[in-house]
């Protein structure tokens, strides 16, 4: 914990405004803005007593209700000092996020999974396009107002040889659980029962 407090006070000291660092749970967050992005990103790997030289993540959160809709998450690793850091920037939905691929090249994919998944755009990325759905997918899956049915599925149909579109179709309610009852409608009868009767 100290260690975290020491960090984050240097980081105050170094960066000011640019940087509102955090401790919570025993994990320093530092919440930047869009435009500090980078030279935050940049002071974090090249100063000697940070070298946070390893970009382990980058994901989003969906807050639909919040006016700036999307928080971009950049998680980085020291394995010089050993320690992790979290970085927070609150993107809105036309906004576009600087690429980090010239800072951390592990960014690329990175960047086209949280641009598959959340919609979020990077400007400066070479190769931004979907990386883990297919072609022509509509909409973004990891957003919370991504509908849970009503889009086809693809799949590879080994009796017709080709792959085939086919609407998606759910083999239970979803989200329709009893979890006070989790046996109630079971169909099987046990031993015992026939004395009841």
């Amino acid at each position: 914990m100290e260690k975290l407090q020491t960090l984050s006070t240097y980081l105050v000291e170094k960066l000011g405004a640019k940087v509102c660092p955090e401790i919570a749970f025993d994990e320093l967050t530092v919440v930047v803005t869009l435009a500090d992005i980078l030279p935050v990103l940049s002071f974090l790997k090249a100063d000697q007593a940070c070298r946070f030289n390893s970009l382990v993540d980058i994901t989003a959160v969906d807050y639909p209700t919040r006016p700036t809709r999307f928080e971009v998450v950049y998680h980085l690793l020291s394995m010089y000092t050993n320690a992790r850091i979290r970085l927070k920037v609150a993107v809105g939905e036309a906004d576009m996020v600087p690429s980090a691929i010239q800072i951390h090249p592990s960014a690329n994919w990175q960047e086209r999974e949280v641009f598959d998944m959340f919609g979020i755009l990077f400007s400066g990325h070479p190769d931004l396009r979907r990386i883990l759905t297919d072609y022509g997918f509509r909409g973004h899956p990891l957003r919370k107002d991504f509908p849970t049915t009503g889009y086809t599925e693809v799949r590879y149909d080994e009796a017709l040889k080709r792959v085939i579109y086919e609407p998606v179709s759910l083999v239970q309610e979803y989200r329709q659980f009893d979890f006070m009852s989790p046996w109630e409608g079971a169909e099987y009868i046990l031993p015992g029962d026939e004395k009841k009767a």
